[in-house]
């Protein structure tokens, strides 16, 4: 990075952080007790330019970098990580799908809707029976005339009850297996679609995931989004971009949780001195700082791939495989210095440690992004 982009992102963050400071931090367990979805702060992330992170000004987007985003991401996750993980949804999910496979018609009709945040975007793969076998989708779409007709459901949608345009993938030609998947972009207010369950989580419980159910819902023959039978391919190119912002995210937990342990190591006393004395308490710090940069440098490797347009789905996986499971282990380790007070909620340390295990499972677990390095390692 030139001197001036480094002092552009750097002004960049500090926005977030002044932002997240003042609207979002003193409200984080309120929100996180009550499952609330703070609509008005997406709202005023939109008004910052943080919706349309990806998207060039001429869809009323920020026009910036792979890696200010994965910045912003972090930033965001190291005040709140629900906050973060419904802003990356709508980013490289959502609206992304509809901007990198979308009709220039369709790019119009919802990128500056979504780039402004006056929308929210949701996508979905995921499935009862369709998870880690994303190929194993049973929700159809079936043309019918000028339209299509989709029957199904998907499950674990980010911003399923908030959103008001989705992304959702559905079988169109059975025989063809994952080439025989399609995807459609759904507006939220079509009468054949509906939220179903709200999941009640173990973290993360401020951002928005519901189950979306598809009974008869006609759509325009227009809303195909990308080729007909495209859509599992299109949706592994979108993951790629979605695997980073999770690895961004995990590490905005994971230093989140550091943060407040060092803080907390040198105030606290035991035997008349810090605990930030003690050797064990040291090597703990030690070990967490180390792994944050190192999973840092991972995550922004992938980005500088992705923004200059390189093969990026090995750098992803791999980002997202460390970062992931770097920030279970240093949230352990916060709460372990924290000792009795990392285990009650008067203290930060005991949401990151809630929070982070989504990391290790959303979008793709540690074990499929073993078997994606695998296979970009060997070839096949």
């Amino acid at each position: 990075m030139t001197t001036t982009q480094v002092a552009e992102r750097d002004a960049i963050l500090q926005s977030v952080r002044e932002f997240a400071d003042a609207e979002i931090r003193p409200h984080v367990m309120e929100w996180d007790e009550a499952q609330h979805f703070p609509l008005d702060v997406f709202r005023q992330l939109g008004e910052l330019g943080f919706l349309g992170v990806l998207f060039p000004e001429e869809y009323g987007g920020s026009a910036l970098s792979y890696g200010d985003y994965a910045a912003i991401v972090e930033e965001l996750a190291a005040v709140d990580a629900s906050i973060a993980l419904s802003l990356a949804a709508h980013n490289s999910l959502g609206s992304n799908h509809i901007f990198q496979f979308g009709s220039e018609a369709q790019r119009r009709r919802y990128i500056p809707k979504l780039a402004s945040g006056e929308w929210l975007a949701a996508w979905g793969l995921t499935e009862p029976e369709a998870g880690s076998d994303a190929s194993g989708t049973k929700t159809t779409g079936v043309r019918d005339g000028n339209d299509w007709v989709l029957n199904g459901s998907k499950n674990f949608i980010t911003n399923a009850s908030v959103a008001q345009v989705a992304v959702l993938m559905a079988v169109t030609d059975r025989p063809a297996g994952k080439h025989g998947i399609s995807a459609f972009i759904v507006e939220l207010d079509n009468p054949g679609i509906r939220v179903g369950k709200k999941e009640n989580k173990l973290g993360m419980r401020a951002s928005d995931t519901c189950t979306l159910v598809m009974e008869d819902c006609r759509i325009p023959a227009e809303n195909l989004l990308g080729k007909e039978g495209g859509g599992f391919v299109d949706s592994m190119k979108i993951l790629d971009g979605g695997r980073i912002s999770i690895a961004a995210l995990s590490i905005g937990i994971a230093r989140g949780a550091y943060e407040a342990s060092l803080r907390y190591a040198q105030q606290r006393r035991q035997f008349g001195r810090p605990i930030s004395e003690f050797e064990a308490i040291q090597f703990y710090l030690a070990d967490m700082a180390t792994e944050i940069d190192a999973a840092r440098l991972l995550t922004m490797r992938a980005a500088a791939a992705k923004d200059s347009g390189e093969e990026v789905t090995r750098f992803s996986a791999q980002a997202k495989l460390y970062a992931s499971e770097v920030a279970v282990r240093a949230t352990e380790k916060a709460i372990q210095i924290h000792g009795g007070y990392g285990f009650i909620k008067d203290y930060p340390v005991e949401k990151f440690y809630r929070d982070v295990k989504l990391c290790t499972i959303g979008e793709g677990t540690s074990e499929i992004q073993r078997l994606v390095i695998a296979r970009s390692l060997l070839g096949s």
